[in-house]
């Protein structure tokens, strides 16, 4: 029941999660428990236009993990050339030191570009690690300056001395399902580089639609490519963009053939420096609307997610694409920075 309004205060029209909405209905064959890897703090501010301050993206990842959630991607130690808006990784760690004291469980993966990348990461205490591969020759050699097996031969030495300091490595795998240059990408060709990843030491991999046109007939097709291929699905992520409106269809489809790892970003975030056609992720709000009302737990707080966003919102000055926070805050998501 809602609380009342204090005396004199203007009672607040009750929103959807205080009528008890979504309300939850099991859907066979989907998993218990999804584990949402959050990607905001990275892949989300790594797409704006302007430079976020460092205390500002320190605040948003403590938020984030006040708000439930467990794997808070926290930056990237590329170099500050090709992704200006990240530059500050070496100040951003030590804000982030007590975290995982206060937030038992939480994980701040890292992304590293290569062995450079892996040295500054390990001076800074990095507890996780991803690297960034290609499925495609195109993208590749744009996005990484080099072709897609030399990419691959580069990230060996760098899975494999994280694994040697007990720092477990995550593959993402970008352009699974189309490439804005090559057209559709053969099931094939995906299996072939994703069990690659997994075979020098990943632990995990994430198949990333990273333009936004997958549908769920595609992503049923290359998770039973994977499966086909020996690769459990415990092994496996997936990471949608919702460009063509189609990242919770996609993440459902997955779900029903038993992925129970989901990359999301908080208010939507985020998009492809070296893809423009790529739009923003799939907004972590919506998938948790979804996955609740689907009666499958995250162990995060929506309304505290929320707020976050919109917290977000306010200081990049425009309202956050999530459906979830528009429905629940909107317009001031987008009002004065509080």
């Amino acid at each position: 029941m809602t609380a009342p309004a204090p005396r004199g205060a203007a009672a607040r029209e009750p929103d959807a999660l205080d009528l008890g909405l979504p309300d939850p209905v099991r859907a066979p064959g989907l998993p218990e428990e999804v584990r949402i890897h959050e990607v905001g703090p990275r892949d989300g501010l790594q797409n704006e236009g302007t430079l976020v301050p460092v205390e500002v993206k320190a605040e948003f990842i403590g938020r984030l993990a006040a708000a439930g959630l467990r794997t808070v991607e926290a930056t990237s130690f590329v170099h500050p050339k090709w992704v200006p808006q990240l530059a500050d990784a070496e100040d951003l760690m030590p804000r982030l030191a007590g975290l995982p004291d206060r937030h038992p469980g939480l994980r701040l993966p890292v992304l590293v570009p290569n062995e450079r990348g892996l040295d500054r990461a390990l001076a800074h205490h990095a507890t996780d690690v991803a690297v960034f591969a290609s499925a495609t020759e195109t993208f590749a050699r744009r996005n990484l300056n080099r072709s897609a097996d030399e990419a691959m031969a580069m990230f060996r030495p760098v899975v494999e001395r994280a694994a040697a300091a007990g720092i477990p490595a995550r593959g993402y795998l970008s352009m699974c399902f189309g490439d804005p240059w090559e057209g559709p990408v053969p099931v094939a060709q995906v299996v072939r580089f994703g069990v690659r990843l997994l075979e020098m030491g990943c632990a995990e991999l994430s198949l990333g639609d990273t333009i936004g046109v997958a549908t769920p007939g595609q992503v049923t097709a290359l998770l039973d490519g994977f499966a086909a291929a020996g690769v459990p699905t415990g092994r496996l992520a997936v990471h949608f963009h919702d460009t063509y409106g189609q990242a919770l269809s996609n993440t459902l489809a997955a779900l029903r053939s038993g992925v129970a790892t989901v990359d999301a970003s908080a208010g939507g975030l985020g998009g492809c420096p070296y893809a423009k056609s790529a739009t923003g992720n799939l907004a972590t709000e919506d998938l948790v609307w979804m996955l609740h009302g689907l009666g499958v737990r995250t162990g995060v707080d929506l309304r505290a997610l929320v707020a976050t966003s919109g917290w977000m919102a306010r200081r990049l000055g425009r309202p956050s694409p999530s459906r979830t926070v528009q429905a629940l805050l909107g317009s001031t998501s987008a009002g004065s920075p509080d």
